[in-house]
């Protein structure tokens, strides 16, 4: 049997299923989310994953077979020109307010497909099939949606909740390694900022969760999702402690933009983010040298975290751009133990530059060792 964890906020009900196989009977549960059988399916995927996966999604719809839509998945293709593309394609379709979009695929998918159900006919249904990791940890659950401007990344979108997240386990075996391991930076982000007891299970298990070992896997996906699933409903709008789930994001966010997306995944530039916070916070008292080490050693055992090109200054002036800021104010999210963090907006410009050169010196010292 799946994990089923309940999301419940002030605008949404619905339910998260994480296990294997759900793709076989997909079809079944979603007619189960709504009361229009013969609503118009769109199915909303990359060509990558639908090469992979297209047999086994569509076994289960018999004669009532989605609508096809692809679209090329990266950072590069999270833009408002790829969801008019898409939109487009819904209206010649002939998609209705009854109509229901499936995302399936990734973290990329997953927001750009979120925020074309909340914007077209000003709002229709969806439902998240995430593919990878990083989507099945994170991104694919709490309503977030949105699209990258040249400006910074998520800088548009809307809260926009799902009718359910089907998270099937098996779909993860196909992603390449590296992959992997990025995503499940995510999950040890969540450890560190409100669950103890998952950050040690990943310090502990690292070996069985890399190999791909589906209960290991199942219980850090699932462990993740409920520590989101609480925080969201605490805090749906991201007005308080909803901000604790971006730990590493704001200097994260800023490598993504600085080296064009091309360079990094998203969970490696938020795994050398959370360096960054760490680092930040130990010098300011709030970390002990030995959860210092114990993060550092958690990240690079789920890594190796990759090298970028990037200069100081311009990350932190990428920082300045972050859509967490507040009247002219740094968030900036720093943990304060291990299974704790706090958000605070007096991390000044000469305090993260300080720490960014840090990072970026003994990231090229390590790799001037290793080829050495």
């Amino acid at each position: 049997m799946p994990t089923q964890i309940d999301v419940r906020t002030p605008s949404a009900a619905y339910t998260v299923e994480i296990g294997a196989g759900l793709l076989a009977n997909l079809s079944e549960r979603i007619a189960a989310l709504h009361a229009t059988p013969r609503a118009k399916l769109f199915v909303i995927t990359s060509p990558v994953i639908w090469s992979q996966w297209s047999d086994r999604f569509l076994a289960s719809f018999g004669d009532h077979q989605p609508i096809l839509l692809q679209v090329l998945s990266g950072e590069q293709y999270k833009r408002m020109s790829t969801l008019e593309s898409l939109a487009e394609q819904l209206a010649q379709n002939g998609a209705d307010r009854d109509s229901i979009l499936i995302a399936f695929g990734g973290g990329v998918i997953g927001d750009l497909v979120g925020f074309l159900a909340a914007i077209y006919m000003r709002g229709i249904r969806y439902v998240q099939v995430p593919t990878t990791a990083l989507a099945q940890i994170d991104s694919s659950v709490g309503g977030k949606t949105g699209a990258n401007l040249a400006a910074g990344k998520n800088l548009i979108g809307a809260f926009h909740h799902p009718l359910a997240v089907f998270a099937d386990i098996d779909t993860l075996a196909t992603l390449p390694a590296r992959e992997l391991r990025a995503g499940l930076q995510e999950a040890i982000k969540a450890g560190i900022i409100r669950d103890h007891e998952l950050f040690s299970y990943m310090e502990d298990n690292a070996a069985a969760i890399l190999s791909g070992n589906k209960d290991a896997l199942t219980r850090v996906i699932s462990e993740s999702v409920r520590m989101k699933a609480n925080v969201v409903a605490e805090d749906e709008r991201e007005n308080g402690v909803r901000m604790l789930l971006n730990l590493g994001h704001t200097l994260g966010h800023a490598i993504e933009a600085a080296t064009d997306y091309n360079q990094l995944l998203h969970g490696e530039a938020i795994a050398w983010g959370i360096l960054a916070a760490t680092a930040i916070a130990q010098k300011r008292g709030l970390l002990t040298e030995s959860q210092v080490e114990r993060i550092d050693n958690v990240l690079r055992a789920y890594g190796p975290l990759e090298p970028f090109s990037a200069d100081a200054h311009v990350l932190v002036a990428l920082t300045a751009k972050d859509k967490k800021n507040r009247s002219g104010a740094r968030s900036y999210v720093l943990p304060v133990g291990i299974g704790d963090a706090t958000v605070v907006r007096d991390v000044s410009e000469a305090e993260l530059l300080e720490t960014t050169q840090n990072l970026l010196a003994g990231m090229n010292a390590t790799l001037a060792e290793a080829n050495a």
